[in-house]
């Protein structure tokens, strides 16, 4: 996805503290005139307030801080994006987390995706800054805390893996406030307009809050909640190279090693990537992150494809137990103007016997921009694993539970993290556990710092495997997301979801008559961007 432009960049030869007066005004070309200097590299980059080099950093950070709040989305019809070999950037970010549809396991080829705010700005306008600038490293992130009010009462429970407002996500913990996400990046963003020479990138993230316990992977820091069941944890959720190479394919290829969000989603755990607050049920239950060596090829202004090889969903590649080497591959369409986007995937096929998360993935995303105010998202998958224990047979030494016995025996906790067994017929010891979701966002951009959304959910988990209940759930949200200018994200939202043949929430013991069919909540977070 392409990322918003630096206030600097926007307003162009401006002066920063001026920003502070004039940002409700157009937006500027930054392309300097044929004659004018090159910029000094030792010095700050264009648009900077006079002097200000000699500025100390917190008085230029405060400054960018007024600009970047005052920002009114200014003239959007500026903030046109071409994609090079492909169609204009359909959306605007903000409000929407994305201008161009989203791409898993690789920067958005043919856009800048350099990210910018308060910070950088900042640090532009100091000692150094255009060299800075120009080295295309940026350091950024965010705190997000948000809470809750539901309907349901109970706290959830570590070792069932249930109550409280389970099976939702990520507000696991009823009538209460937390801090979802603490993160903070590194990142290098490799030039993928350009296509005369090869280029590099990475990025780090480290994350902290009570989000970590649904981005962990079985292998990376996951005692912390495994082991602990700790309330808030640390996940580096994401650590890769990304490669450039201009002349591999018709229009170029990003080839990214390490760990990578998974391929492809509407929805991602980094909060600012998401369209609401709340998660749908769809992306809470599928694969989180991989690591391994993904590579997209631009084909054409219209076809892309992916192939990926890694070591399976949410699981170390030094984890010799659970990993299992996965293939992948993607195509994706996209129409000559840019509006629609059709995305399907094969995330990951392989023996599919049960282990760690080894769901195999088949997905498809819908992008469709209806006109300037309105577009839709649409997400359908099926997942499915073999050979899995079944928590519903009682025919072992005694009566014990044999699935029981055969998950305790492989893990050291039971209904604990992703690989639960399956509700089948009582006389199986294993069986095939399979779920079907599909989700449709409806957005409406009310203007340049506001949009309201319509979300829609079904989850029909089959064989209980993934949420530890076999009945078939819907979910209905309706979110509203309010940017403070550019560095502040506000998202209420109401959300409603049933479960038609289980008592699934509000059900601490996971035992049938313990909990409720329906759950309603109030929540609400707030991302405050560096």
């Amino acid at each position: 996805m392409t990322r918003k432009k630096s206030l600097i960049d926007r307003m162009g030869p401006l002066a920063l503290a001026g920003m502070m007066l004039a940002a409700t005004s157009a937006f500027a070309d930054t392309a300097a005139a044929p004659d004018a200097p090159a910029p000094n590299p030792d010095g700050p980059v264009a648009g900077c307030s006079k002097g200000s080099e000699n500025e100390g950093f917190f008085s230029r950070l405060k400054e960018s801080y007024q600009a970047h709040l005052a920002w009114d989305g200014g003239d959007a019809a500026a903030l046109t994006t071409l994609v090079v070999g492909g169609g204009e950037a359909p959306e605007s970010n903000p409000p929407f987390p994305y201008s161009t549809w989203n791409v898993g396991g690789s920067q958005t080829l043919g856009v800048e995706n350099m990210y910018y705010n308060a910070l950088m700005d900042a640090l532009y306008c100091g000692e150094g800054g255009q060299k800075l600038k120009d080295s295309r490293f940026t350091v950024y992130g965010w705190v997000e805390p948000g809470g809750n009010i539901s309907t349901s009462h109970t706290r959830y429970n570590y070792v069932t893996g249930t109550g409280g407002n389970y099976p939702a996500a990520y507000s696991f913990e009823p009538n209460t406030a937390q801090v979802d996400q603490v993160a903070l990046y590194f990142e290098r963003t490799a030039d993928e307009v350009q296509r005369d020479h090869f280029d590099w990138g990475f990025r780090f993230t480290a994350l902290y809050g009570t989000d970590y316990k649904y981005t962990f992977s079985n292998g990376i820091f996951s005692n912390q909640y495994t082991d602990s069941a700790k309330q808030y944890g640390f996940d580096p959720v994401m650590y890769y190279m990304d490669f450039w190479l201009p002349k591999f394919a018709a229009l170029g290829t990003n080839v990214r090693v390490g760990r990578y969000i998974s391929i492809p989603d509407i929805e991602a755990q980094l909060a600012p990537n998401n369209i609401t607050y709340s998660h749908s049920l769809l992306y809470t239950y599928d694969p989180y992150t991989q690591n391994g060596v993904v590579m997209t090829n631009k084909l054409s202004k219209n076809w892309q494809i992916q192939t990926e090889l890694s070591a399976g969903n949410d699981v170390a590649p030094w984890d010799k137990n659970e990993r299992r080497l996965t293939p992948a591959a993607c195509v994706i369409w996209s129409s000559d103007s840019g509006k629609d986007n059709i995305y399907p995937c094969m995330n990951g096929l392989n023996d599919s016997d049960w282990r760690w998360n080894n769901v195999q993935h088949a997905v498809i995303t819908w992008y469709h921009k209806i006109n300037s105010k309105w577009h839709t998202d649409t997400e359908i998958w099926y997942m499915w694993e073999a050979h899995t224990p079944n928590v519903n047979n009682d025919t072992g030494p005694n009566g014990s539970n044999l699935g029981d016995a055969i998950i305790a025996q492989q893990y050291s906790y039971l209904n604990f993290g992703a690989p639960s067994g399956a509700i089948c017929k009582p006389t199986l010891v294993y069986c095939y556990s399979y779920e079907f979701a599909a989700l449709n966002y409806i957005n409406y951009q009310i203007g340049p710092r506001d949009l309201v959304t319509w979300r829609t959910d079904f989850l029909n988990d089959a064989r209980g495997q993934r949420t530890g209940f076999k009945t078939r759930y819907y979910e209905f949200a309706l979110g509203y997301t309010h940017w403070v200018g550019d560095a502040i994200e506000l998202r209420p939202e109401l959300r409603f979801e049933h479960a038609r043949d289980a008592q699934a929430y509000d059900n601490p013991t996971g035992l049938p008559g313990m909990g409720r069919n329906s759950q309603a909540m109030a929540a609400a977070d707030a991302i405050f961007h560096f």
